[in-house]
């Protein structure tokens, strides 16, 4: 069964180590060598994570000459976006509807509250 691409990015995501590795590479792109530069983990093991990350498509290597700098990809991190985007919007109109509804509820308590107030008011002059 194949993986659609967000999964395999929220999957890439979902690693301490890959954030850590998309973060440097949102400042510029740079090598393996690197990446793996502040990890205490053998390059063999940050390559493996590059490559989750270049097959999720959140990065892409190229060659220049012997060098194989990285860059960070920004239609995989839109696609994510926009997918958090739609549930934000949703959850959004949701707490509104809440709100609402909590303030209709606190609308007689309310009126109530006024009211005897008022005639406490009243009965004091």
């Amino acid at each position: 069964m194949q993986t659609d691409a967000l999964s395999a990015t929220f999957s890439a995501l979902a690693d301490p180590t890959r954030q850590a590795i998309l973060a440097r590479l949102a400042q510029g792109e740079c090598s393996v060598n690197d990446l793996a530069a502040p990890f205490e983990m053998s390059l063999q093991a940050v390559s493996k994570h590059v490559r989750v990350l270049e097959r999720a498509g959140l990065i892409a290597q190229r060659r220049d000459a012997q060098r194989r700098p990285c860059q960070i990809q920004a239609v995989a991190i839109k696609q994510v976006a926009d997918w958090a985007e739609h549930y934000r919007t949703l959850w959004e109109q949701r707490l509104n509807r809440l709100e609402d509804y909590l303030n209709e509820l606190q609308a007689p308590a309310q009126r109530q509250k006024e009211k005897s107030h008022a005639r406490k008011h009243r009965k004091q002059k």
